[in-house]
């Protein structure tokens, strides 16, 4: 075991000030429209609420054990639960990482279509199909002749290698940097899918277009039936580049979202809504539009994968803010839970064992690794 910096109900926030307070600025190519999305500026604003007060905090309550599953991952970017205990994080260069019994083993992944790793662009999501644990989803990056492109294909498991079945979905629009990529199964059995704007703001407000959207469907690939749009994927619009997804108890949606340099969001996500890309960010209202229920005004968190733990506590890694962050979305308030390792790009809840797993991001060139990173950890939830 290692012991590392948690902290369960400390460090209170109310929003605007919900990232640290000198956030690292780090090295990227800069976005097409000035924003710096996974990138960390500090831009501190006057008058912005401080932290509530800790001093009576008990410093053995804020530590904890955490136990280190994997090292030395190569920019990995998601994490997948099997009811066994394997662990699959998949790496943007295109491998499907296979963590069993404290063994590492690198899946190899037979495509149609080369993984492009390039940017932000990569092997993303994968979710396993409920019905069939040898059978995974997933979202990566390719390029056609045209340009780039995301897609979501079906994959197949055979001994260490990971087969392409069938396509869900191609001509995704992508680009070096805003691509989403995201999946989730929600509660109500169809597979959700983020998607960027593919740095063309533009199209995130056009619904005939999948870029800048929250997509809907069916496990096979076709539209589900009730979407909000005629024989259209399109579940949301008005995205910039949402990363994490996930459910309350009570079958609410909420999705992080990077903003342009600053104005990070948390949104409740409903079928058909607006939430304001290019027009609005942050805490801006606009009529037809939703505006978001968190934001990091001026400050940045570039919040990636989430996990929601009962009917309000959204956990969420953020790769700027280097931590891992419990957003209250009904009280609007947050705490910090794990600082001091660089940042995080995704976060699970297992909720039989009560288990948060959670995967460092400091090799992608945006981060300052040591020598054993990128890492894969796992730790105690709260107390019920």
């Amino acid at each position: 075991m290692k012991k590392y910096t948690m902290i369960f109900g400390a460090s209170v926030l109310m929003l605007g000030a919900c990232s640290p307070e000198e956030p690292q600025e780090e090295e990227s190519e800069e976005t097409t429209d000035g924003g710096s999305d996974e990138l960390g500026e500090d831009d501190p604003t006057e008058g912005e609420p401080e932290p509530a007060d800790d001093e009576d905090i008990d410093e053995d309550e804020m530590a904890g054990d955490y136990e280190t599953l994997a090292e030395n991952l190569a920019a990995p970017w998601g994490i997948t639960l099997v009811d066994d205990g394997t662990v699959y994080v998949t790496e943007r260069e295109g491998q499907i990482i296979e963590i069993t019994d404290g063994e590492t083993t690198p899946m190899s992944l037979a495509l149609d279509e080369e993984v492009h790793q390039e940017g932000e662009g990569g092997l993303h999501g994968m979710v396993l199909h409920p019905e069939d644990e040898d059978t995974a989803i997933i979202y990566h990056t390719y390029v056609a002749t045209d340009g780039i492109y995301n897609r979501i294909v079906e994959i197949e498991r055979d001994g260490d290698e990971w087969q392409e079945t069938d396509v869900l979905i191609e001509d995704i629009p992508g680009a070096t940097t805003h691509n989403g990529g995201r999946l989730a199964i929600g509660p109500d059995g169809y597979l959700y899918a983020t998607t960027g704007d593919a740095e063309d703001p533009e199209l995130s407000q056009d619904t005939d277009s999948l870029a800048g959207k929250i997509l809907r469907m069916n496990l096979d690939g076709t539209v589900a039936e009730d979407n909000p749009f005629d024989d259209s994927y399109v579940y949301s619009y008005g995205h910039r580049n949402p990363q994490g997804l996930d459910w309350t108890d009570d079958d609410r949606l909420f999705s992080t979202e990077h903003g342009p340099t600053a104005n990070d969001e948390i949104n409740h996500i409903e079928p058909g809504n607006n939430y304001g890309w290019p027009e609005i960010v942050g805490d801006e209202t606009e009529e037809g539009m939703e505006t978001a229920v968190m934001n990091s005004g001026e400050e940045t968190w570039a919040p990636s994968g989430a996990a929601m733990v009962g009917e309000q506590s959204f956990y969420v890694a953020a790769l700027a803010g280097e931590q891992l962050i419990r957003f209250d979305v009904d009280d609007n308030t947050t705490d910090t839970i794990l600082e001091g390792e660089g940042r995080w790009r995704d976060v699970v809840y297992d909720e039989n064992e009560n288990m948060f797993y959670v995967i460092t991001n400091n090799t992608d060139g945006r981060g300052d690794p040591i020598d054993e990173d990128d890492r894969l950890l796992r730790f105690e939830g709260p107390e019920a």
